[in-house]
């Protein structure tokens, strides 16, 4: 249907561009394709910069005629609209082979070499969970595409502001060249948001390496960095107090238990990036790393924790205790602790008591997560302290664990601690609980 010569539609053809593209922006490509179709104002506002400034492109490993031309319209979005993009996410899910591989490596090359010539606006790029380790790629085809990569970060590394590359699985000399990318020119970078969790393989103690700290010395404005544990050292840092510290205000850490962690870092290196950087905020994330010593060996009071996160993802270890960590280390941040979350298997042990004290020491703390063996009234002593504003919880969201399979009981317990504190959640918290039976 033609708009310019149906009266009844006229109503829309005089409707402002402001309004048409906001009508355009809810659209998926196949019906803006179509609605350009209707006449030429449609036609230009599919051409709008303000309609392809964010991408997410995504190609699904898995057999189906939905993504067999996943590869041509990636490679003809950026042809087409690639000059206006400024905030690109390439999604790859489940390459189940190597033939998947080879086509994503010259889809990525394609995409790349066009997108470095003709957009000059880019400031946010993401490529998540490549798992460049996993044998699905073979080493001509991983090299080739950490090649097209790099090569694009050196061409964007003056506008790039953002970069996660969470999950990609390199080598040490190969993660250090890619980062290095960025600094080509200059030897710096001002990028301000960099994600390297996971980025390199595991088992690498990345701390002690020398390349490393040089490749982290070329950044000069960081405001916001992700990464593992095994990257933390003196060295490091000292790099961030150096170059960093008028803009940095969060470290997001994560510690595996299959990364090294047994480094040694002196509270002072701790101090000293704290003071020079007072906005600095860091969020620890722990997965299977439990054991009081080794906890003890990183959580240095001298750090300035907001959020702390403890997973020990469903597994039992009767070697460890819960007990120490909650009266021993997680007190030394009462004053600072913002987020608190903690998914264990704790079993063989009772942690009500000491939990709780935990959270009415923590003044600043309002986000509560926790999937662990309690007693139901917890819940109760937890609302009760609340309700007298001994506690300033704004988020509670709790799974109790029980042995028992059937927990109908437990249920109604809690139906009659929400009934008694029901005006209270509904006005003041984010509230979750249920039981969960481990059996």
């Amino acid at each position: 249907m033609d708009v310019d010569n149906d009266p009844e539609q006229s109503s829309w053809a005089d409707l402002p561009d402001v309004c048409l593209r906001h009508v355009f922006h809810w659209l998926d490509d196949r019906d803006r394709s179509r609605a350009a179709l209707v006449c030429k104002k449609w036609s230009q506002a599919m051409y709008s910069g303000s309609l392809w400034r964010t991408r997410t492109i995504t190609f699904n490993g898995r057999p189906s005629r939905a993504h067999t031309f996943e590869f041509e319209t990636a490679l003809w979005y950026v042809k087409k609209f690639g000059k206006y993009l400024e905030h690109l996410e390439i999604k790859l899910l489940h390459p189940y082979n190597t033939v998947f591989t080879r086509k994503f490596q010259v889809t990525m090359r394609g995409l790349l070499s066009h997108l470095g010539k003709c957009n000059s606006r880019l400031v946010s790029l993401s490529i998540k969970h490549l798992e460049l380790d996993r044998l699905v790629w073979k080493n001509i085809v991983r090299a080739q595409f950490l090649k097209n990569l790099g090569t694009f970060l050196k061409r964007m590394n003056k506008q790039l502001d953002y970069l996660n590359l969470k999950g990609a699985r390199v080598t040490l000399e190969e993660g250090c060249e890619l980062l290095n990318s960025l600094s080509c020119l200059t030897n710096k970078s001002f990028i301000s948001e960099i994600n390297i969790e996971d980025f390199f393989s595991v088992h690498l103690p990345v701390y002690s390496s020398t390349l490393f700290h040089h490749t982290m010395s070329k950044f000069h404005n960081l405001v916001i960095l992700t990464f593992n544990y095994n990257c933390v050292s003196d060295e490091l840092l000292d790099i961030l107090r150096e170059n960093s510290a008028h803009s940095l205000c969060t470290l997001n850490i994560k510690c595996h238990i299959h990364d090294p962690h047994g480094q040694v870092v002196w509270g002072m290196s701790w101090a000293s990036l704290a003071k020079r950087a007072p906005k600095l905020n860091v969020n620890f994330f722990f997965e299977r790393v439990m054991k009081h010593d080794r906890l003890a060996r990183i959580l240095l009071v001298e750090i300035p924790v907001r959020s702390i996160s403890l997973r020990s993802c469903y597994f039992s270890d009767p070697d460890w205790m819960m007990r120490p960590t909650l009266t021993n280390i997680l007190p030394a941040y009462c004053h600072v602790l913002e987020k608190l979350t903690l998914e264990v298997n704790n079993d063989h042990e009772l942690l009500d008591d000491e939990l709780l004290q935990l959270i009415l020491s923590c003044r600043r703390l309002f986000f509560l997560k926790v999937w662990a063996f309690l007693s139901v009234t917890f819940m109760e002593r937890l609302l009760h302290n609340r309700a007298e504003r001994k506690c300033f919880l704004t988020t509670i969201k709790v799974r109790i664990y029980t042995t028992r399979q059937e927990t109908s009981e437990e249920d109604r317990l809690l139906r009659d601690i929400y009934k008694k504190f029901k005006n209270l959640i509904d006005s003041e918290l984010n509230y979750f609980v249920i039981t969960y039976p481990m059996v």
